[in-house]
């Protein structure tokens, strides 16, 4: 068949950075995700121009795919940010950010592309090898002999999402919660593998935040409130409980496979019939639960309840994986067959849980409230001059082309914890610890140590012989002091080890991608 529409060429953009429409886009991008990170995150609400509904949120894992763009240069950037938020569930913003704010600052600084991407990957480098070390300065060891620091983990996370609208006591409360439940989820004596449960977090309208609470086990709904009077039959142990996947409404379509139907017959009756036989056989199999994934017949539903057996339907997909590692009921997906014994049996939450399982592998965190951004930079700055002459050897650049490139580094890892004021106050660094603060915009220079008494991950206090410096201006480079801990001051924010260090390679890379592009071919059909 010949063509209606003649086939239009492809759109080729040769360098796209040099493309000023690509760079004001990159730019609005970065200045929107700016204003939605942290605690005092600006929420945004996105609608599409061609309709559908409104999306109110601040996280990454959502915004991201709610704005839509038409230039594949933008779609190759969040794809990105995305494939990491959906690996690692936090640091989203951070990575995004950090991304965009080192494409800037290479644009800004005239580097040549190849220049650029070599000092950003040996500097990537120093960061990684420097958060892996075990005295590395802004990285902090979790105990779990104590749930002190997994609950400020946790509450760091659930802070950080204003959407929730959660009061410090409220927040605090789900924070415990949160941990507890992981906790639960983490068997005690395991030889060999070891399996994690799993966390299914149900929400309940009208009721306090206040009131919820962990229950081991799996939280059902239960409309049907004539069944309460037969929960005594669910003491039986061991319990038989019988789960279908498939429909059990009684329509022809969800049957499945090929039906043939003869002149005369009452479909309708011998399916019911059907149904019922079902029904006796789980009867005599003394069932005590029976769940369906689907609907279930009325007809049914009465029959099983006049016989004891606590009916429940509509149960949902989301639940179905969880009931089965619960109980180890087999889910029955068609009628056409008896019921084999085997399938007798004997879910904000689901971030903070994938955050907290993920300090099994590596238990430690990274100070917030910007602190790590500031000490990284501080540090690299420091670094950095380190052999310079064999450093600019190596990577094929000049001395000045080095340091504007580690300027442009550091300055974007400043860029992510500036934006984390966004009450017009100033965004400083104090130049011992390479520590982050923030003081409003009215606080006059020599009253700083006044204004703020600690900084933002809370582990250092204001002293009047303290000295900062404004962030993403020029100061000496130092060599960050260590803090020498006392056991009863404890980071107020923290940030997840793993998360973080990938979301800082992922922001690298990519940046490191985006320089490098030299054409965008776009299929215009």
């Amino acid at each position: 068949m010949s063509r209606l529409v003649k086939k239009s060429p492809s759109l080729c953009t040769d360098l796209p950075l040099d493309n000023t429409d690509i760079c004001n886009r990159l730019h609005l991008l970065r200045q929107l995700l700016r204003s939605c990170i942290g605690p005092t995150g600006r929420l945004k609400q996105v609608h599409n121009n061609i309709g559908g509904h409104v999306i109110t949120t601040s996280t990454s894992s959502v915004l991201l795919p709610a704005i839509s763009s038409s230039q594949p240069f933008i779609n190759l950037i969040k794809t990105s940010i995305l494939n990491h938020v959906s690996r690692f569930s936090d640091c989203g913003l951070f990575a995004a950010i950090l991304c965009l704010s080192l494409i800037e600052q290479a644009k800004q600084s005239g580097l040549r592309g190849n220049v650029a991407t070599s000092v950003n990957k040996h500097l990537l480098g120093l960061c990684t090898s420097y958060l892996q070390q075990e005295d590395c300065g802004c990285k902090v060891k979790l105990d779990f002999c104590s749930s002190q620091s997994l609950i400020t983990l946790a509450r760091s996370i659930i802070s950080s999402k204003p959407a929730c609208v959660l009061t410090e006591r409220e927040a605090l409360h789900i924070s415990k919660l949160a941990v507890q439940a992981f906790l639960l989820t983490v068997p005690c004596n395991s030889p060999g593998i070891v399996s994690l449960g799993k966390i299914v977090t149900v929400s309940v309208e009208g009721h306090s935040v206040l009131n919820s609470a962990v229950f081991p086990g799996l939280l059902v709904d239960m409309p049907d409130v004539f069944c309460l009077n037969k929960v005594e039959n669910l003491h039986s142990n061991p319990m038989r409980m019988v789960l279908f996947s498939t429909s059990l409404a009684g329509d022809l379509s969800d049957l499945g496979g090929i039906i043939e139907v003869h002149p005369g017959v009452d479909t309708d009756s011998q399916i019911l019939d059907q149904l019922l036989k079902l029904g006796k056989q789980v009867v005599k199999d003394d069932v005590k639960l029976f769940i369906c994934q689907k609907v279930i017949h009325p007809v049914l539903q009465q029959y099983l309840r006049s016989h004891g057996i606590i009916v429940i339907e509509r149960l949902g997909i989301t639940l179905m994986e969880p009931l089965t590692q619960l109980t180890g009921a087999q889910p029955v997906a068609t009628l056409h067959t008896t019921i084999p014994a085997k399938a007798y049996g004997k879910v904000v939450c689901q971030k903070t849980e994938h955050v907290l399982r993920l300090t099994l592998r590596e238990p430690s965190a990274l100070l917030g409230g910007g602190c790590t951004e500031t000490h990284l930079a501080a540090y690299v700055r420091h670094k950095s001059m380190d052999k310079v002459t064999e450093t600019v050897s190596v990577l094929g650049c000049s001395q000045t082309e080095y340091l504007r490139g580690v300027e442009g580094f550091c300055r974007s890892l400043e860029s992510v914890a500036a934006a984390l004021e966004h009450d017009s106050g100033n965004s400083l660094m104090d130049l011992t610890h390479a520590h982050h603060w923030s003081h409003p915009a009215d606080v006059m220079e020599e009253r700083m140590e006044d204004s703020s008494s600690v900084c933002g991950c809370g582990l250092v206090e204001s002293s009047t012989n303290q000295k900062w410096t404004y962030l993403n201006t020029k100061y000496p480079q130092f060599s960050p002091a260590p803090l020498f801990r006392v056991p009863t001051v404890q980071p107020r924010v923290l940030d997840s080890f793993t998360a973080k260090l990938n979301a800082l390679q992922v922001a690298v890379e990519t940046a490191n991608l985006a320089l490098d592009v030299r054409y965008v071919i776009q299929d215009m059909n």
